[in-house]
């Protein structure tokens, strides 16, 4: 087969047509993967901008929950404070009037010791004539890692009396006082050279109770109507230390 010119023309016009094509597909193909970029991109600023107000509205909406959860707190502070104080307030007007309650109220034994035991106790060894005595209430002292408390003490010129007072006499009371009798002389040095005895005293006194303290060698002291009688008869020898 012999090929002439215009068969050679023809097949360059194919050629080149053929490249235009390609031309033009390869073109549309780039203006449309361009546009897909273009549209992705969209998108992606789209759905960041969406990320971005998103973020932000949970942010605002964090804040406010915030603000208001401390709003509530410093609310629910104040309160708890008022109430607190207001509290506070009340006990302390309770505690006053409880005080001024026990400031009306007159101490049963204190009066029991002040204006029946006292006189009574000064009886024990006042001889016809003889008045030099001292009475101390509450006298305490403490020596050598050992305390004594005297509910009463009377002394003279070389007598002592311990007196122990109760609102109901019991035997562990009489025995709590010999021992505090023992110690006496030995935690109180200056009255070392007195005669010291012992007596118990009671509002309410039960006969074995007194008949124990009467063995012991104690006066025993009850309440007898508006005054305080000696229960030891005259055969009573007080013990002495």
């Amino acid at each position: 087969m012999t090929t002439n010119a215009d068969d050679v023309w023809r097949l360059l016009a194919e050629l080149i047509e053929a490249q235009k094509e390609t031309e033009r597909v390869i073109k549309e193909e780039s203006q449309e993967t361009e546009r897909c970029f273009r549209e992705t991109d969209r998108r992606f600023r789209e759905q960041s901008e969406e990320s971005d107000r998103r973020f932000e509205e949970t942010k605002q909406l964090l804040q406010r929950q915030s603000e208001e959860s401390d709003r509530r707190f410093r609310e629910q502070s104040e309160e708890s404070d008022r109430r607190f104080r207001e509290t506070e307030r009340i006990i302390q007007q309770q505690n006053e009037k409880l005080k001024q309650q026990l400031r009306k109220l007159e101490d049963p034994v204190g009066d029991f010791i002040r204006w029946q035991v006292r006189p009574a106790a000064i009886q024990l060894f006042q001889q016809p004539g003889t008045y030099d005595y001292q009475v101390s209430a509450g006298a305490s002292a403490a020596r050598f890692g050992e305390a004594i408390e005297i509910d009463l003490l009377v002394v003279n010129t070389d007598q002592a009396i311990l007196v122990e007072v109760k609102s109901k006499l019991t035997e562990t009371d009489i025995d709590e006082h010999l021992e505090r009798l023992e110690k006496f002389k030995r935690l109180m040095p200056r009255y070392r050279d007195f005669h010291a005895m012992g007596a118990v005293a009671g509002m309410v006194v039960p006969e074995e109770v007194a008949s124990y303290g009467y063995r012991r060698g104690l006066f025993v002291l009850a309440q007898s109507g508006d005054s305080v009688v000696i229960l030891n008869d005259d055969k009573f020898r007080p013990r002495q230390w």
